[in-house]
């Protein structure tokens, strides 16, 4: 039987790409520390030696891949669900075999949209890689759309595009310009005065919106299929527009809520842009339509909306362009940002910082506020930042490593811009509520005060970073 492809699946590490170039352009992504490649037949021929990692022969056409992999969650969460990883799994693939019926819906592109990759395959799945916590599928493009309705909870799934990327990393001058930031680094008493400003009752009256806790709301879920999640995306362009910011509904793949983009222009004349962000989208649980998101990630949209009110209120222009990005598709694979970082590189866009905020509200029962940075994905000199903006600040935050993985900021880290996540905890995830359809606002332990003090981060970093000043 012959081969139709070879896929790498692999740790990425820079000696990696130097000594093989012909994989920077056959990129597919990196998935907790794993890395696809889908190998041409050149470049798998003169394939060395690997460390670690498989390369899979595939013998039949290749559908939607689809990489399911296992979240960093508390050990008290499984013991909660009463289930291991590998049993959690599956599960899963018994669902896949009866509740995913075969379709020969094509995903066609409109616009400037991207498709899916197509197979006229009426095969339900293949498995083409599995471990105990992470596997590789091959599936019908329609199945794999709403795949992540039927995942255990502890897993997410991530949709890979149909044109591989280009792996790029992070220029050493864009680093070192981030060095100067850290450098020059110190308390600002009309940054403190600013970030302080937030409201935390305005965010409570903003999640209860997103959430469907307040009655004069119609979202039921913000899953990036659901109708809710076009509202959404329609209520958050129309409020950020009424902070001053220009912004747009940009579509990214047929059928997705879109990203909703907004834009604060630069005083001077300067192409340089600072990036902060959030995933509206959201996920429920197993069998049930309900997705409200309150944490993950309504939290680091609030937090969003929380910074746009506060530089209306203020009055402030910026020294540089800033954006305020909330992205769709992040629950199937980080799918809005992917689109989005791919379509800056391609224009050249100058990305100063970039970071996302993602699950900021649960504190655990006798823990401290904290905030968690990445411990494997992202630009190390870009968290040391935010991790030194925090002790001054909030300093009643308590700043570490998170093995929780994967966010919006990866997209951009891998197309080589610097940038970090911003997370609730400096430890894996702990909030109960994670992917469930009780994931709301009005519970014990999601903590207002944890936002608005993450809040106070993510904007102080942007004013040292941007530049800003206020009316005389």
């Amino acid at each position: 039987m012959l081969t139709t492809a070879f896929i790498l699946i692999t740790p990425l590490g820079a000696s990696l790409i130097s000594e093989k170039p012909c994989l920077a352009d056959s990129f597919y992504g990196s998935f907790n520390g794993q890395s696809i490649f889908n190998l041409s037949p050149t470049c798998f021929a003169s394939m060395p030696k690997l460390d670690s990692g498989v390369i899979i022969p595939t013998y039949h056409p290749i559908q939607q891949l689809v990489w399911i992999q296992k979240q960093s969650v508390d050990e008290a969460l499984w013991m909660h669900q009463n289930t291991t990883s590998l049993s959690a799994l599956d599960q899963l693939f018994n669902r896949l075999s009866t509740t995913l019926e075969p379709s020969s819906t094509d995903s066609r592109a409109y616009g400037d949209q991207q498709v899916f990759i197509t197979s006229e395959s009426d095969a339900h799945y293949e498995i083409l890689y599995h471990t105990s916590s992470a596997a590789l599928l091959s599936l019908n493009p329609a199945a794999a759309r709403i795949v992540d309705t039927i995942l255990p909870p502890f897993y997410k799934s991530s949709l890979l595009f149909t044109s591989r990327a280009s792996y790029v990393p992070v220029p050493e001058e864009k680093v070192e310009a981030v060095k100067r930031f850290l450098s020059s680094l110190k308390f600002n008493p009309v940054v403190a005065s600013i970030v302080n400003s937030i409201s935390i009752p305005q965010m409570k009256r903003d999640i209860r919106y997103l959430t469907g806790e307040d009655d004069d709301s119609p979202i039921l879920s913000r899953h990036s299929f659901a109708a809710g999640s076009r509202i959404a995306a329609a209520w958050l362009k129309e409020h950020f527009e009424a902070t001053g910011a220009t912004c747009e509904l940009k579509d990214f793949l047929v059928g997705f809520a879109p990203n909703v983009i907004c834009r604060y222009p630069s005083t001077v004349e300067t192409s340089a842009t600072v990036i902060l962000s959030a995933h509206y989208d959201s996920r429920g649980s197993l069998g049930s339509t309900k997705a409200p998101g309150g944490d993950d990630d309504g939290s680091g949209v609030v937090a969003l909306m929380g910074i746009a009110r506060t530089i209306l209120h203020k009055g402030l222009t910026f020294r540089s362009n800033v954006e305020l990005v909330a992205f769709a598709g992040e629950e199937q694979g980080l799918l809005g940002s992917k689109a989005y970082s791919r379509e800056l590189r391609e224009a050249g866009a100058n990305i100063t910082v970039m970071m996302q905020a993602d699950m900021l509200a649960y504190r655990a029962p006798g823990e401290p506020p904290q905030l968690g940075l990445p411990d494997v994905i992202g630009t190390l000199e870009v968290a040391q930042l935010v991790s030194n903006v925090s002790a001054i600040y909030s300093p009643e935050l308590k700043v570490g490593f998170t093995p929780a993985c994967c966010s919006d900021h990866q997209s951009f880290h891998e197309q080589g811009f610097p940038a970090t996540h911003i997370f609730e905890r400096a430890g894996p995830i702990i909030d109960p509520m994670y992917h469930n359809s009780g994931d709301i606002s009005d519970r014990e332990n999601y903590d207002f005060d944890q936002v608005k003090s993450i809040a106070k981060v993510e904007f102080a970093t942007l004013l040292h970073v941007a530049g800003f000043d206020l009316p005389e």
